[in-house]
């Protein structure tokens, strides 16, 4: 499976589970840390949980991949999932809007959401 997909695939996930304001943004070209930088809010912190459980679960059932790492889950305001060329954060609304990791990636080319959800 590529980045892409996987990428892809965790849009998906995040999509059925009903995350806020999913992002995806491409910074292979920016960094060595990740191909991909996926990014969701939640309403409250036991969505964030739910939404870092359904990746989680989804992936390992499907395609056997686990995260190499996981931090925040004990929070719950910023959970990070790292799954090698693709990183996943899951925010809590507020925690996000504070952070914005959006603007720091703003370098990054932008993946359109909806293209992936219908792929």
């Amino acid at each position: 499976m590529t980045s892409f997909e996987l990428t892809k695939e965790i849009v998906r996930i995040l999509d059925n589970k009903k995350a806020d304001n999913i992002e995806a943004i491409k910074v292979r070209d920016l960094t060595i840390v990740a191909d991909y930088f996926v990014i969701a809010s939640a309403t409250n912190t036991t969505h964030v949980k739910a939404l870092a459980d359904e990746v989680e679960y989804v992936l390992n059932e499907t395609k056997k991949l686990k995260p190499t790492h996981v931090e925040g889950y004990q929070y719950a305001n910023w959970i990070v999932l790292d799954y090698g060329d693709v990183v996943v954060h899951i925010f809590f609304e507020e925690t996000r809007n504070y952070y914005n990791l959006e603007r720091l990636w703003s370098d990054g080319e932008q993946l359109n959401i909806e293209e992936l959800i219908d792929e």
